[in-house]
């Protein structure tokens, strides 16, 4: 039971550093492996300034042992000089005291002496560990340049995969097989208006194919043939055969007034005269002048001063 509970132990961590390896921003983890790199490097230094420094207090320490010793060595030989002084003076108890004081100093100096040979061993030692703890300074400052190199590069380079992200998504929001997000792209917006356009479209065709729809189209053509039928009879009634032969009988004419318009017998300008016989045909319809082989307005013209067919020239028609 035990070795299950470490083993999802040791699976829920390594899930989670993973995941949060993969959710992590490089700059930050950047940042960290140099604020790392830079906390080595200062312990290191801190390190190797102990060495050096050690190797400085042996130095002075040496320095200040082989001055002992040279004392040392100039006591016991003026000791011994004296001592040849009070033999030389005929005084033995003098000369032993002097030979007493030589041999202290002579002791003190074989001491000093080992203690100088030790000393020595010490600095050689420490000057070997100062020169390592200089070269390996000199190593991780070079590195520590090459981690703030890489630092620069990399962070270009984010910047730089950041840039080709954001035009990525630029450019597949502008594509048809981008996936719909929160901004609709200008193709979704040309899709739907085009099939908006085509829903209209469809939905006029097929009311336009409807009974309702032919049955106003009929209307309106029979309401077009009614206006071109009272159209013509105007003109009939008028005397004319369209619009450009107005000039004839109409205002501006050859026999026309321009001040009153050519109206006789009080009757109303505007009213045209559809009396039988008058008028588009026979029965006041333009029908009637295509049963006769007329051209339209015929009968009216024919009703306003022109003999019909088969009766002569300024008479009543001929019986039998």
């Amino acid at each position: 039971m035990a070795n299950v509970v470490r083993k999802i132990a040791r699976y829920l961590s390594a899930s989670a550093n993973r995941r949060f390896d993969e959710r992590a921003d490089p700059r930050v983890q950047i940042d960290q492996a140099i604020e790392e790199a830079r906390r080595q490097h200062e312990a290191l230094v801190q390190q190797a300034a102990l060495v050096v420094g050690n190797q400085r207090q042996l130095e002075m320490r040496l320095a200040r042992q082989a001055e002992e010793v040279a004392n040392l060595t100039e006591s016991a030989r003026s000791s011994l000089l004296l001592a040849d002084s009070a033999r030389a003076a005929a005084d033995p108890a003098r000369a032993a005291g002097y030979e007493e004081t030589a041999q202290a100093f002579a002791s003190q100096l074989v001491s000093a002496e080992g203690s100088l040979e030790d000393l020595k061993n010490l600095h050689r030692q420490a000057a070997s560990s100062a020169a390592q703890a200089r070269t390996a300074v000199e190593d991780n400052t070079a590195r520590m340049q090459r981690h703030l190199a890489e630092r620069a590069r990399l962070l270009t380079q984010i910047e730089h995969a950041a840039m080709q992200e954001q035009m990525t998504r630029a450019m597949e929001g502008m594509s048809s097989l981008a996936p719909s997000g929160d901004t609709p792209s200008l193709a979704e917006i040309r899709d739907k208006v085009e099939q908006r356009y085509a829903v209209a479209l469809g939905r006029h065709e097929l009311a336009s194919q409807g009974m309702d729809a032919r049955m106003v189209e009929v209307r309106r053509a029979t309401m077009d043939a009614r206006a071109q039928s009272r159209l013509a009879e105007l003109r009939g009634a008028l005397g004319t055969d369209g619009p450009g032969a107005l000039g004839a009988g109409g205002p501006g004419g050859a026999g026309g007034d321009l001040g009153a318009p050519a109206v006789t017998g009080g009757a109303d300008p505007h009213r045209p005269s559809l009396a039988k016989g008058q008028g588009a045909g026979a029965n006041g319809h333009p029908e009637h002048d295509a049963q006769q082989g007329l051209p339209p307005g015929a009968g009216g013209a024919r009703s306003a001063g022109a003999p019909p067919p088969g009766s002569p020239a300024g008479g009543s028609p001929v019986a039998g």
